[in-house]
């Protein structure tokens, strides 16, 4: 059976790097989301940034031409301090975005924060703790546990867009909206007490 026919949907995730780019893909069958393969493009045998960026758009296609995701969850650049830095990895995001946009893939983007706070619980999270408990929630073994953090950051933003996916629409667009969520799910409603007299 083809890997995409055992599940109803296939979530990817991507850590952006120009040294280590972070993918894996999540095999999502109603509530339950189960790792399907993660790992890392090494990209640093590249001298030319040019380069690395055209191995990035080879990789993604191959890897969304073999296990054919349907929404694709990356993880943006967060702001520091050395502009050069930035520039680069903002280019190697949108390498692996013009990917997806190629094969009609719709795109999520999460901060490292939400993700962090997705995962854990906590958005001051390292590497680490975000590794283990990905683990632990997805019943990873040992021997597929990873030696580099890109691939499990990378798994970490599929896992926050299966969460957020799954929250009702009305309250992904925030407080505004309750009112219409009420309205459409009135068994949610619970009876008011009355006041004693």
């Amino acid at each position: 059976m083809p890997l995409a026919k055992q599940y109803e949907r296939i979530i990817m995730g991507i850590d952006p790097g120009t040294n280590v780019m972070g993918y894996a893909m999540l095999g999502v069958n109603g509530k339950r989301p189960e790792l399907i393969v993660m790992g890392v493009i090494k990209l640093s045998k590249f001298e030319s940034h040019y380069l690395r960026l055209s191995r990035i758009y080879e990789r993604v296609s191959g890897l969304i031409k073999e296990f054919l995701p349907d929404e694709l969850a990356i993880e943006a650049p967060f702001f520091g301090k050395n502009v050069q830095s930035m520039l680069k990895l903002g280019r190697a995001q949108g390498v692996a975005i013009a990917a997806a946009i190629a094969r009609d893939i719709p795109i999520a983007e999460y901060a490292p924060l939400t993700i962090k706070q997705s995962v854990t619980g906590s958005g001051s999270a390292d590497k680490q703790r975000v590794a283990t408990m990905l683990k632990h929630l997805l019943s990873i073994p040992d021997e597929k546990m990873p030696h580099l953090f890109d691939a499990t950051d990378a798994l970490g933003a599929a896992v926050t867009h299966f969460y957020e996916s799954a929250k009702p629409a009305q309250l992904k667009k925030g407080a505004s909206s309750w009112e219409a969520f009420l309205k459409q799910h009135p068994d949610r409603v619970a009876p008011r007490r009355q006041k004693p007299e």
